[in-house]
C-alpha cells in the first residue's frame, strides 16, 4: 500500500494540534463541518435555524469531503465541531496525537459505506481473489479504508500486490465510471453512483457479521468543548429532538424536502439513503452498545488493524479518554 504520503499527513495532524490553543470561552459563532448528499435529521433543523436559536450564536456551516480533512480543519482551530466524522478518520487523528472526543454517535450505516467491483470484472464474493492485482481508489484513513482492509482480509486477498489510490468518493465514483480503477470504496451519494457500474463484496448485514461496524459521530477538539460544554450540550440536544422527529413517519413528508435541499440532493435519493440509516437514541448511545464501551473498543480494533497494514505507525493503548460523554448526558437532561 502506498502510505507514505498517509503518514505524512498524519503527521502534520499531530504538528498542527501541538499549535492548536483552546478557542475563547464565549464565541459569538462556531464553525460546524458536515457532509454534502449524507443526508440526516439534523439538517432539517439546521435549514430551521434551531441550533442558532438554540446556542444564541451564529454558526458557519462548512462541507467538507472526507473525515480526515474534517480533522485537519479541527486541529488547526478552523472549526469546532464536525457532524458525522467517520470512526477510522477519528482513530487515525488519534492516534496521531491530536486531542479530539466523540460527542455522541451521528448515525449507523453498514449499508451505506462499501467497496464496489467493477461490473466487467465479474468479481463478487465467490471469486474475491482475483482481486489480488487489480487498482482501487480508497480515500485512506476513513471508514471506507478499515472496511476495504477488513473485506480484503477475509478474502486473503494481499493488500500490498493491489494498486492502491487515496481518492475521495466523488472523484473515485468518477474513476469507475469511466473504468480507469477496478474497484471503488466510498459512501453516499458516491456510492451510488458508483454501483451503476458494479456491485459490492458483502452486504451490509455480511459486513456487520464479519465485525465491521460502519458509523459516525460528532466530535470536537478536547480543549473546546472543555471550555464550551453548554453550547455542545445544547447543539447535541437540538441533533438528538430532530433524531426523535425523524423516528416518527407522520414527520417525514414536513422534513424531507428541506433535508433534501440541505444534502443536495433530489427527495428519492435523499429517501433512499436515510432508509439505510439509523440514528440511537441518546439513551441507547450511553449504553454500554456504544458510548458506554463498545465503542472504545471498536476504536482500538479500528487502529490496530491500520498499524498491521502500515497505514499509521502506532495506536494509543486505550480510547477510552477520546470519548466524552458530559455534554451528552447535559443533553438528555435538557
Amino acid at each position: 500500500m502506498k502510505s507514505n504520503k498517509f503518514k505524512q499527513g498524519v503527521a502534520a495532524l499531530a504538528l498542527g494540534t501541538a499549535a492548536f490553543g483552546a478557542a475563547p470561552a464565549m464565541a459569538e459563532s462556531i464553525t460546524v463541518a458536515y457532509f454534502l448528499e449524507w443526508p440526516m435529521p439534523f439538517e432539517y433543523a439546521k435549514q430551521m435555524g434551531t441550533y442558532e436559536e438554540a446556542l444564541g450564536m451564529d454558526i458557519n456551516w462548512v462541507s467538507f469531503e472526507s473525515g480526515v480533512k474534517m480533522s485537519a480543519a479541527m486541529a488547526s482551530g478552523d472549526v469546532q465541531l464536525s457532524v458525522s466524522q467517520g470512526v477510522p478518520p477519528f482513530v487515525v487523528a488519534t492516534s496521531a496525537g491530536q486531542d479530539l472526543q466523540i460527542l455522541d454517535v451521528a448515525v449507523s450505516y453498514a449499508d451505506n459505506d462499501n467497496c464496489v467491483a467493477r461490473a466487467d470484472l465479474e468479481i463478487d464474493k465467490s471469486n474475491a481473489a482475483e482481486l489480488a492485482g487489480k487498482k482501487v481508489a480508497v480515500p485512506l484513513g476513513t471508514a471506507a479504508h478499515y472496511g476495504f482492509l477488513k473485506q480484503m482480509s477475509h478474502f486473503g486477498v494481499d493488500v500490498a500486490s493491489m494498486d492502491v489510490v487515496d481518492m475521495d468518493p466523488p472523484d473515485g465514483a468518477a474513476a469507475i465510471a469511466q473504468g480507469a480503477i477496478d474497484m471503488f470504496c466510498g459512501w453516499g451519494g458516491s456510492l451510488r453512483r458508483a454501483l451503476e457500474h458494479g456491485n459490492v463484496l458483502l452486504s451490509g448485514a455480511e459486513k456487520t457479521e464479519l465485525g465491521i461496524l460502519v458509523f459516525d459521530v460528532t466530535s470536537g477538539p478536547a480543549d473546546w468543548v472543555a471550555e464550551n460544554g453548554d453550547t455542545v450540550a445544547k447543539f447535541l440536544k437540538v441533533t438528538a429532538d430532530a433524531n426523535a422527529m425523524w423516528a416518527d413517519e407522520a414527520n417525514h413528508a414536513k422534513m424531507l424536502p428541506l433535508i433534501a435541499k440541505d444534502a443536495g440532493m433530489d427527495e428519492a435519493a435523499t429517501a433512499q439513503t436515510m432508509a439505510t440509516f439509523s440514528f440511537p437514541t441518546v439513551e441507547d448511545q450511553l449504553s454500554d452498545k456504544w458510548l458506554g464501551g463498545n465503542a472504545q473498543t471498536f476504536m482500538k480494533g479500528v487502529a490496530d488493524v491500520f498499524v498491521e497494514a502500515g497505514s499509521i505507525d502506532g495506536a494509543l493503548d486505550t480510547y477510552e479518554n477520546n470519548v466524552n460523554t458530559g455534554p451528552l448526558e447535559a443533553a438528555g437532561d435538557m
